[in-house]
């Protein structure tokens, strides 16, 4: 069974790797065969990832990330994938064209969503050096230089919370004590929790401390920055790609959304809705229940596939694991690798202008699922080819 992970964010939007050669070497170290980009709104990427994974053996998928805005749900106050806003909703893109095409609207909708959330950013910056000029902290962070030096074009606030940290580290040369006193007045007299080395912790409580609501430097997103949920599956699909639901599923505490409590519901819902793949971000779920939520979603004719993210600064393995580093059972490897066969099936017809998984309406034929998984699979690993170098 070929190891996958289709759901991987890069410094295209925001990553824990440094750049995608990083990414893809961790894949090849740990035996993942089949990698899927997923930045948020962006697909820069695209070019150097192909490139990547071709040099390195590895199949490659081209996917998005975008968070859209159901305004029904939202009047009704369902919480959907976004546990703290109702009608929110996170959706991702599967097996996008490649090289990608665009035509308008889609693309200057695409556009308009970029600039719309760089521009908070940059609100959020003006405040974050309010707040250090008023605590005498004796530097101040550049947008253009956080821009050009951190991102490779879309800003996200994380790269805010990483400036901070880098530039606070600087004027502070590393002494523990003169860091903890900063973030103490930064923090509006809250103490820093973390190790001063540990980096990532230090950047998430930047985050949350300053730059989520509740924090003296948030800037709440412009309405303008939320696509409805369908124009965002129009986007994916103009772009040939697969509309796909990212599930949260159970939380720490065995929680679930208001949405996706109901099992049996929202599997109704997601077909009604239009939606004919999911996805899990396996780290988060205990392995019993992720294994329920998959299994009967593929029993279901969903496409399932999973991923890890890593679009925070924490370092985790690619290989996929469920929650409490728990190892995936072979039911849900079986899943997974059926559905990145399905996407690789998908992106592969629709770059030759065929027809995909989905046809221009984003609607599937179910009963054709298989019929994907057995051209994927070989595309993923060719029947020619003696054993072990597919």
């Amino acid at each position: 069974m070929k190891k996958v992970n289709a759901h991987l964010h890069t410094p295209y939007s925001f990553s824990a790797f440094q750049n995608i050669d990083e990414a893809l070497d961790m894949a090849v170290d740990e035996g993942v065969k089949v990698v899927g980009i997923n930045d948020f709104y962006s697909t820069a990427g695209y070019k150097a990832w192909a490139e990547g994974c071709n040099a390195r053996g590895l199949y490659p998928l081209f996917n998005i990330e975008f968070i859209s805005l159901n305004e029904a749900d939202q009047k009704a106050g369902l919480r959907v994938n976004d546990p703290g806003n109702p009608g929110r909703t996170y959706l991702s893109g599967k097996g996008l064209s490649y090289p990608i095409k665009l035509s308008e609207p889609y693309a200057s909708q695409l556009a308009g969503v970029v600039k719309e959330s760089n521009a908070q950013v940059e609100a959020m910056c003006t405040r974050v050096n309010e707040i250090l000029l008023a605590n005498n902290a004796g530097f101040s962070l550049d947008f253009n230089w956080i821009k050009t030096e951190l991102t490779n074009g879309l800003i996200r606030e994380r790269h805010l919370a990483k400036a901070l940290r880098l530039k606070a580290y600087e004027y502070c040369r590393n002494n523990p004590l003169d860091l903890r006193l900063l973030f103490y007045k930064l923090f509006g007299n809250k103490e820093l929790k973390s190790d001063v080395n540990d980096y990532a912790g230090v950047e998430n409580e930047i985050r949350g401390n300053m730059l989520k609501a509740g924090g003296g430097a948030f800037v709440p997103e412009d309405p303008k920055a939320f696509l409805p949920v369908q124009t965002v599956c129009d986007i994916i699909v103009a772009a040939g790609g697969i509309p796909t639901y990212p599930f949260l599923a159970d939380d720490a505490k065995g929680g679930y959304t208001d949405f996706e409590g109901d099992l049996e519901r929202v599997a109704r819902e997601l077909t009604e809705r239009g939606f004919h793949s999911v996805e899990f971000i396996t780290t988060r779920n205990g392995v019993e229940l992720l294994e329920k939520y998959a299994s009967y979603l593929h029993d279901q004719g969903f496409v399932v596939t999973f991923g890890s993210e890593h679009n925070t600064p924490a370092m985790e393995p690619i290989e996929l694991f469920a929650r409490n580093s728990t190892p995936l059972t072979e039911r849900l490897l079986q899943i997974n690798y059926e559905g990145a066969c399905v996407v690789a099936a998908h992106q592969y017809l629709v770059a030759q202008g065929l027809r995909g998984y989905v046809d221009a309406n984003g609607q599937a034929d179910r009963s054709k699922r298989a019929e994907f998984v057995k051209l994927g699979n070989e595309l993923i690993a060719p029947p020619n080819l003696p054993k072990g170098e597919a």
